[in-house]
């Protein structure tokens, strides 16, 4: 089985739990802490990390990443949440997917606020609400690069985007924000529109081909490390009425 946790990132192109053109894949709502060691417990072979909660309820746990890949199991990440916890699992085999995996792999970003949006209930199709940083500061390079704003309005904007909370970040917000003259807002707000970028999404899609393309089967893993069964790890497992028991890998 092949399971891919999105929302906002991909809202669009989900339908009933299946993603328009890789009907193959499983779509799940974004991750929480042990939805992806439950994946694993119900037969996931490949995973792939798009969306993840964090502020409302616990984050997808490193743990439960690092136990899915030491039984075999395929984990991608990329896009949003998984982008971060890809740079962050690396070196323990979790596969990064695009430009945000990389900038967050290089140091470039650092918080998990950079991806963050605001965004419906599963139930409203996860359309999302506001704008995620990494998205704006690509639609800011591409306007410069248009020349549709100026060097020093890049910079501003740029600052200006930072400094705002996440769950405010949206280009309206922005250009009302950035412009001191608010008849400049409209124009500024179009311009921008205009040259939107959705990095988030290109990753995403580009993650799905990864796992489209993936054997669903889990592979041995090397040496290197072992799991260890620490005890918040045994805690969570008692807690999940032991429903996370190991299963027998299949080599490629």
């Amino acid at each position: 089985m092949k399971v891919v946790f999105t929302g906002p990132t991909l809202t669009e192109r989900v339908r009933e739990g299946r993603i328009a053109g890789y009907e193959g894949i499983v779509c799940l709502p974004p991750a929480e802490q042990g939805d992806i060691a439950r994946a694993v417990a119900q037969g996931a072979n490949v995973i792939g990390l798009v969306d993840g909660r964090y502020e409302d309820v616990a984050a997808p746990w490193h743990k439960e990443i690092m136990y899915a890949l030491s039984l075999g199991v395929v984990v991608f990440g990329g896009g949003s949440l998984g982008a971060l916890r890809a740079a962050e699992c690396a070196a323990y085999g979790m596969i990064g997917v695009g430009e945000v995996f990389e900038r967050y792999r290089i140091g470039e970003l650092v918080d998990d606020s950079d991806v963050a949006q605001l965004h419906a209930p599963e139930e409203f199709g996860s359309f999302p609400l506001t704008e995620a940083l990494v998205n704006v500061e690509a639609t800011i390079r591409a306007a410069l690069a248009q020349r549709d704003i100026s060097d020093k309005e890049a910079r501003g904007l740029s600052k200006c985007a930072r400094n705002l909370f996440f769950k405010d970040l949206t280009f309206e917000a922005l250009a009302s924000n950035f412009c001191v003259d608010p008849t400049l807002a409209q124009p500024l707000l179009e311009r921008l529109v205009r040259n939107r970028r959705d990095v988030k999404k290109s990753d995403a899609l580009e993650l799905l081909e990864r796992i489209h393309n993936q054997p669903d089967m889990r592979i041995r893993r090397a040496g290197g490390w072992e799991l260890s069964n620490s005890v918040y790890w045994s805690d969570f497992q008692r807690l999940s009425g032991n429903e996370f028991s190991n299963v027998p890998l299949v080599t490629q």
